[in-house]
């Protein structure tokens, strides 16, 4: 199969935070589990399964703030990348027991978002918790900015709980009926899901309905193409969730001309 590379991506937060991380590496970032050999730089996938070209161009008004755990961002199965091809406006940072990105506090205070830290409620006191987002439209009113910490449970209880400059944000709690589907890294609890699947969710609540989709269907397609790669078998273009990410991309550049 040929590359499907796009030499016009441009590296987005998580890549950018991958390189940092990288260079601060001793030695080589060795991944278990996954394909071996060469991997394209835009989609962390062998060349002969790259999903670049596939790669959603929206306009979404709500931002992602990811708070990622140390190796995180070096994990090819990491779904955050996702997020970061679909939702423009999503900033990467890494997390640190010690200190804390001066960056990412001066986003925190930005006064076009509002900030929600996406975590189960019943962690939180209950006056922190919120279970609704107001629908994002051009009213001039601040955007929501969703953070998510990506990373494992264990990890993310421990972010949660030592990360002071997050106590004062109000606590998104997602209510969902929908299991996890994501098939690379498995939760030991079904009602836990994978980052890009918390992010969709965030979205269909802040009234971005298209991109949730599109995000929820690029899953689908990345899952797809990382599996067969492991598995040195050919994409097939025309299975269902090609067709369906073909459709979402190909009604987001009808809405866009219209």
């Amino acid at each position: 199969m040929r590359p499907l590379h796009n030499p016009h991506a441009q590296p987005h937060a998580v890549s950018r935070l991958r390189s940092a991380r990288l260079a601060r590496s001793s030695k080589p970032f060795l991944a278990r589990g996954g394909p071996r050999g060469e991997r394209c730089p835009g989609c962390r996938l062998l060349p002969s399964h790259c999903l670049c070209a596939l790669r959603p161009q929206l306009a979404v008004r709500a931002g992602v703030c990811l708070l990622m755990a140390d190796i995180e961002p070096l994990k090819p199965s990491n779904t955050g990348w996702l997020v970061a091809d679909v939702v423009a406006d999503t900033f990467a940072f890494g997390w640190a027991r010690t200190e804390v990105d001066p960056a990412l506090l001066a986003l925190l205070l930005d006064p076009q978002w509002q900030p929600f830290l996406v975590f189960p409620g019943e962690f939180v006191a209950a006056e922190r918790v919120v279970t609704d987002v107001q629908a994002c439209d051009a009213s001039g009113g601040k955007r929501p900015l969703f953070v998510l910490l990506d990373a494992t449970w264990p990890e993310a209880r421990k972010m949660f709980r030592k990360s002071p400059y997050l106590d004062q944000l109000p606590v998104l709690s997602l209510q969902s009926d929908q299991l996890s589907s994501y098939k690379l890294r498995r939760s030991q609890r079904d009602e836990h899901f994978c980052t890009s699947e918390v992010a969709a969710l965030c979205l269909a609540l802040a009234g971005e309905a298209h991109a949730a989709q599109t995000l929820e269907a690029y899953l689908d397609v990345f899952t797809s193409h990382y599996l067969l790669a492991k598995q040195q078998l050919p994409v097939d273009v025309e299975d269902a969730a090609h067709v369906r990410l073909r459709s979402l991309r190909m009604q987001a550049q009808g809405d866009g001309a219209a």
